[in-house]
This record gives C-alpha cells, structure tokens and sequence, in this order.
C-alpha cells in the first residue's frame, strides 16, 4: 500500500483549504463588527419583515364615500365665522380710593372676553348672529374659516328674538345659501356648525328632533327647531345647515344640566331670521304690532271663571285702557280666535300673529264674548321695546 497522506498534493489542498477558511472568517468577523446590516435579510423575506397588511384602494377623484357629510359641511362651513367679543370691566365706586385699593387692590380692571359663532348670508358682508353673543361688547372681532379677521360693526339688534346683525368689510366673503326651514320635519338630518369652546370650527351631526317648540322661557318670541346635534357654548349664532349645506337656523340655547351638549338644542329658524335682518337692515330695528292686551291659554278652569263659550282661542284677561284693544273695544273675557284671517289656539301663536302685523295697518279680529260671535277692527300699535335684554342664560345651561 502507497501511504497518500504527506503526498504534496495532499499537503497543498489542505494548505488552501485552511487558508481558504482563516480569510472568510476574517471577513465574516469584519462585516459582523463593520457592516451587520449586510447579513440582515431584505424586507419581504424570513420572519422579521413583519405582519402582511391588506390596504384598502385609494378612492377615485377623492369622491365622498356613501352616507358621508362632506359636501354639506364644506358649502356650510365657508361661511361660519367665529366671533370673539371684549368688554371692558366697570369700575366700582370706590376703586380709586387709595385704602380702598390698599386693602382690596385693584378691582375690575381685567376685560372680559367672549366668544360664539356667526353666519355671512350676504356677499355685502351681513353677518346673522345671537344677541346675547355680541350684547354689551365694546370690540368685536370675527375671524373667517380662512383665517382672515376684521372688526365687525353692529347694524342692529333684536332681543327679543335674540337676534343681531352684524357687518364686516372684506372682498370675496363666502356666503351660505339660505334653505327653507318651513320644509323641515321631524327626522331629518342635520349639521351643527360653529366654534365650541373656542378649539376651532367643529361640524356635529343629528337630526331634527322637534319643531314649533316654545314656552322654553328662553326668548320673548319663540319657535325653536329642536335639534340632537351637539351644540356647546362658543356654538351660539352658528349655523343648522340640511345635507345639502343650505341654511335653515340659527344655532342658540341648549338644555343643560352641566353646560355641555345632553342631545337637547335649539335653533331660531331661517324663515324668522330672514324676516328679522330685513327689518333691521331696512329700518334699523324691528317693528312689531302691538296690541295691549293680557291673554292666557284658554284651560276649563279661566273657560268657566270668565264664562266663556268659546271651544278654542285665546282668552282675554285683562285690556290695557286707551291701548288699541281697548280702542277696537276687545273686552277681558273675549276669546281671540282669529287674526287677519289665520286661526289662533294659544298664547304663542297670538303674539307671533300680532307682532307680524304691520303697526297703523287696520286687521280684523274675530272675537268670540259668550255666545256672540264679532269682526272687531284693530289697528295695532308699535311694540315697545324691552327695557332689558334677554339674559344669556337658557334653560338650565348657557346658549
């Protein structure tokens, strides 16, 4: 037998080989310490690339998903301004009185400021908003959904149905189209626009969950849409746009128990609206028929004290003298049961009614005195204006 193992050509492979060996470990060395990313596997391959994903396909033109607002809240949300009021704080009595002020310091001599929401419904710069949010304000700011301001001058104000309108000076205003909300019923869906608490203009969905609501003791003439859009302090004066983004009322009490939004909101509606800022723009103020009487809801028990016959209607309880009632001869214990024509079945309905007469214009009221049945001619007065403004509080939470 030939003994191989110190051929020479044995002796140089294994020569090779462990030299072949010494250099890949050196190099695998230098790349682990240098360069460990380069024994990392790509992504896609073994285990560490992660969990596979399913995405979704991007929408087409950006086109609105099905059951979606969008389009509502953007044409609605253009116009919706926020509006930002400062007045200065009244000085005491005695605030400058030197031991008053060393004992007290200086009292009231911070501005208060506040803030709610508005509308622009025309391209001339007229904004719609609530009394009680610009109501004693010294300064009032509006700042646009584009990030534009300008001071606002008050045009007029309406307390009564807390209403006020105010006039900026800017070019290319967005202006939001006016719906109808004498169209609405109960069920539709709605949006809630405006600048809660001041974080920014916010959009909140709902429905219409009542109308005609009144006798909330929130204003002098109330028709509320009651909506379950969330609506919050900063909300006020803002808009109650349809899906189609157009205008049917304007955003103003809340019924609360801790000041935030519990479902239960209210809106003056677009139609009432419209007839205020008409008023104001044209006139100055609101005009409003007055006739000076004092009714109350015609109940069994004032049916049977005053001995009224009458199946429905309004009672009169009392005639103010030489007021235009009196002057038509309406007496206490008539019932009112038409006005120009339109039928009438409580309080509300008949001051809303009067109101809307045009003072100095003669109308025809149908009066029901026991058993008689008149047509009294009336020619209502002007309204006096309140001697106070409507408080800025609503039932059991602020507007």
């Amino acid at each position: 037998m030939i003994d191989r193992r110190y051929s020479p050509a044995m002796r140089r492979f294994w020569l090779l080989f462990s030299q072949s060996v010494t250099v890949l470990l050196a190099a695998y060395f230098v790349v682990t310490t240098l360069q460990p990313d380069w024994l990392r596997p790509a992504p896609g391959q073994g285990r560490s690339a992660g969990v596979a994903l399913l995405e979704a396909p991007p929408s087409s033109g950006g086109a609105a998903p099905p059951g979606s607002f969008r389009q509502a809240a953007q044409r609605g949300a253009a116009a919706v301004v926020s509006i930002n009021t400062s007045k200065a704080a009244g000085r005491g009595p005695h605030a400058n009185e030197p031991w008053f002020r060393f004992f007290f310091g200086d009292q009231g001599n911070q501005p208060q400021a506040a803030l709610g929401s508005g509308v622009i419904i025309s391209p001339e710069g007229y904004i719609l908003t609530n009394n009680h949010v610009v109501e004693g304000a010294d300064e009032i700011e509006v700042v646009l959904n584009d990030s534009r301001s300008a001071r606002a001058k008050v045009i007029g104000t309406d307390p009564e149905s807390d209403l006020a309108v105010l006039r900026i000076t800017l070019d290319k205003l967005p202006v939001i189209a006016l719906g109808s909300s004498d169209a609405l019923q109960v069920g539709d869906q709605v949006l809630a626009i405006g600048n809660p608490f001041g974080v920014g203009q916010t959009v909140t969905s709902g429905i219409v969950s009542a109308l005609g609501r009144n006798q909330l003791g929130i204003n002098t003439f109330e028709n509320f849409i009651q909506t379950d859009a969330a609506i919050n302090p900063g909300n006020s004066g803002g808009a109650l746009v349809d899906i189609q983004g157009h205008l049917v009322g304007i955003n103003t009490a809340i019924y609360s128990r801790s000041g935030g939004s519990m479902g239960i909101g209210f809106a003056i509606p677009v139609a009432t609206a419209r007839q205020i800022l008409e008023s104001i723009v044209k006139e100055g103020s609101v005009r409003r028929g007055w006739i000076g009487v004092e009714p109350a809801d015609l109940t069994p028990e004032l049916r049977e004290t005053f001995r009224a016959q009458a199946a429905r209607g309004v009672l009169i309880t009392g005639v103010l003298p030489s007021g235009p009632a009196a002057k038509a001869g309406i007496r206490p214990g008539d019932v009112i049961e038409e006005v120009g024509g339109q039928r009438v079945g409580n309080v509300p309905e008949l001051l809303s009614q009067v109101a809307a007469l045009k003072p100095g214009v003669e109308t025809v009221f149908k009066v029901q005195r026991r058993t008689d049945e008149l047509a009294l001619k009336v020619t209502p007065g002007l309204r006096p204006r309140p001697p106070m403004a409507q408080g800025s509080q609503g039932p059991q939470g602020p507007r």
